[in-house]
């Protein structure tokens, strides 16, 4: 376990899980009371769909600009500057639903909260390239880079856990409008410890090319690494099949189980207990060696576990799954992340990293989207039963391309200081 805990030996590491982890559970709060509310006011899985679309649809089209900015300028004041516009929209998205509660019809306030919604994820598509591609910053040394990417990882899933949990407790005492404050505050929280910080900036010379011809040159040498071209296109259909489960959640919670917010705050927190589990056994491994296999096992356990809660009327089963599907997407997830950091060149790893932000996020909005179109024609049930059997189709494929993938990765890691078995 001392091994695993390897990234906490760094003060700064130290102080940025801190201020990482209280916001994002902020962030699951907000996340969590939108989908209720937009549930609450109109009982639509097409507009839980077009929630999750515009909450994180910029990721996908933004996330490239985002990588040059990380790459660019100063990430722990570029996190700083995204902290406080996000505070400025959680208010207002505060402001907005606690005056409409008397004032305006529950279609109006709807369609508020999803432009809301969508600036945030305008926002969050600046700031992720910056906060995934700045833990190298933080731990100085490779050998403790896997441990310190892990617990990063972990950090979301555990704000993935523990942030629905008190968000479905939140909204069964207060409201909506409470959890969207209290996320503003997370991220109070956040800017102290990024202000406590005391790394010293990467110098970075400002490229004579122009913006896009820099997105051009980080997506040719993207797709230059073989073992990248593979992995990060599973990723994103695990993205666009696995994670829409999140948008349809609500549904599950009130017409499956008959409960209410409570309830979707447990069932969205047992994938997140899930992440963690997977975050500790990511973490606890010695070296690197072995961890490409993950890139394809993960995605068939969250698919094959996806295709069964979806079919599944018994609650324990259900839990079970979803502990399952965390498991499964943040292995995936993190395998993928842990080994772009390790064998980028660090004066192109913001846009790589920009480049796994859309595979993983910025895809995760059309999903939410088909998802929910489906599910408003055929069920939710079936709806995630086709993807999660799509997810494990795919999954088979890579595990059986696995051997070839081998043989590109060893070189990388070979001049990263680390051999793949």
């Amino acid at each position: 376990m001392h091994h695993a805990l390897r990234a906490f030996r760094h003060a700064n590491y130290r102080l940025y899980f801190t201020g990482q982890s209280v916001s994002l559970i902020g962030t699951w709060v907000q996340q969590i009371a939108i989908s209720w509310l937009v549930y609450r006011l109109s009982g639509s899985a097409l507009l839980l769909g077009i929630t999750g679309f515009a909450g994180q649809i910029a990721i996908l089209f933004l996330s490239p600009f985002g990588g040059i900015w990380a790459d660019r300028f100063d990430r722990c004041k570029s996190l700083i500057v995204t902290q406080v516009l996000t505070i400025i929209l959680s208010l207002i998205l505060a402001g907005v639903t606690w005056t409409a509660q008397d004032h305006a019809s529950p279609s109006v306030t709807v369609w508020t909260a999803i432009t809301l919604a969508m600036l945030l994820g305008i926002v969050q598509a600046l700031e992720t390239p910056a906060r995934s591609s700045y833990t190298p910053e933080l731990v100085g040394t490779k050998s403790d880079l896997p441990s310190a990417i892990a617990f990063s990882g972990g950090m979301q899933n555990a704000g993935r856990m523990i942030g629905p949990t008190i968000a479905g407790l939140l909204l069964v005492y207060f409201s909506e409008a409470f959890c969207f404050v209290l996320n503003a505050v997370t991220k109070i929280w956040l800017i102290g410890c990024l202000l406590m910080i005391g790394v010293a900036p990467l110098a970075k010379a400002m490229p004579a090319e122009k913006a896009w011809a820099s997105i051009v040159d980080g997506a040719r040498y993207t797709w230059g690494l073989k073992p990248l071209r593979y992995m990060l296109p599973m990723l994103a259909l695990m993205s666009f099949c696995i994670t829409p489960y999140q948008a349809l959640m609500p549904i599950f919670a009130a017409e499956i189980f008959s409960g209410g917010a409570s309830m979707l705050g447990f069932l969205v927190g047992a994938a997140g207990f899930g992440g963690i589990i997977g975050m500790v056994y990511l973490a606890a491994r010695p070296q690197i060696r072995g961890l490409l296999r993950w890139a394809a096992v993960g995605p068939g356990i969250a698919g094959v576990a996806l295709t069964i809660f979806a079919l599944s009327h018994h609650l324990a089963l259900s839990l079970a799954c979803m502990v399952l599907v965390g498991f499964g997407v943040i292995t995936t997830a993190m395998t993928s992340n842990t080994i772009i950091q390790t064998v980028c060149d660090p004066e192109k790893r913001g846009r790589v990293t920009s480049y796994y932000i859309i595979a993983f996020m910025g895809i995760h909005p059309l999903g939410c989207l088909a998802a929910g179109a489906l599910a408003s024609r055929i069920g939710a049930p079936y709806a995630l039963a086709i993807f999660g059997v799509i997810c494990t189709l795919g999954a088979a494929w890579l595990l059986y391309r696995m051997p070839m993938l081998r043989e590109h990765i060893r070189p990388l890691y070979a001049r990263a200081g680390v051999l793949e078995k």
